[in-house]
């Protein structure tokens, strides 16, 4: 096992720390921050912790490259295959980038009305807290935008890539994405990311930029049965 088979672990016991509950055995993000949970494994105590930990009737995403073994009181919503990619290493596009700026607390709200038009992935009010995001506007408005997600040693994630529909078919989101990549490569870490397994257009895009397919992941809405 390696932090990429459980990334939401690895990143929430990690770097995300401070952004999550939970504890040893289990952790979420905090509510604004993100919906992802996961447990530390699949023993009985780490699974009831999650079960605790998401709360009645509540819901979290879980996503991890083994199977998804529930422990009673957790039920699956919706299951869902999706792609793992981690950066093969070569030559990045040289492509324009005086129009590309650090996007700020300031920028939280343009951020979130994008994210909820397009559905990069979840994304709360704070999800822009787990990393750098830049963005590009034109005649003000937030055109489109990418950043980082999970995050644990030697690794970053590359997400919340989205082009608002005004907007597409500019090679905005080859741009951001590769300048987000630049940017983790700076820090010596290992760009990653993940697609659904069904989105053909996002994973021709990455592998352009030299991801490399690396394993499937599974991916599952989960609920806990209580009732609240």
């Amino acid at each position: 096992m390696t932090g990429l088979d459980r990334p939401v672990w690895a990143s929430l016991s990690a770097a995300h720390r401070a952004l999550s509950e939970g504890d040893d055995l289990a952790r979420r993000y905090a509510p604004d921050v993100n919906l992802f949970a996961s447990a530390r494994d699949d023993s009985r105590a780490a699974g009831e912790r999650l079960t605790a930990l998401i709360g009645s009737g509540r819901q979290a995403y879980v996503l991890q490259a083994p199977p998804i073994e529930l422990p009673p009181g957790l039920v699956a919503v919706k299951r869902a295959l999706g792609v793992q990619m981690v950066d093969g290493g070569g030559v990045l596009p040289e492509e324009p980038d005086d129009d590309i700026t650090r996007l700020s607390e300031a920028d939280g709200e343009d951020m979130l009305a994008l994210a909820t038009l397009t559905e990069p992935g979840p994304f709360l009010a704070r999800t822009h807290a787990m990393g750098q995001f830049l963005g590009i506007r034109i005649s003000g408005r937030l055109a489109a935008m990418a950043g980082e997600r999970m995050r644990f040693p030697g690794y970053t994630e590359v997400s919340g890539v989205c082009t608002h529909p005004d907007f597409r078919d500019r090679g905005l989101a080859r741009r951001l994405s590769a300048a987000v990549m630049s940017s983790i490569r700076e820090r010596r870490d290992i760009p990653f990311l993940h697609a659904w397994k069904t989105n053909a257009a996002a994973i021709r895009l990455y592998e352009n930029l030299g991801f490399e397919h690396r394993c499937d992941v599974n991916v599952a809405v989960v609920a806990n049965a209580g009732t609240p």
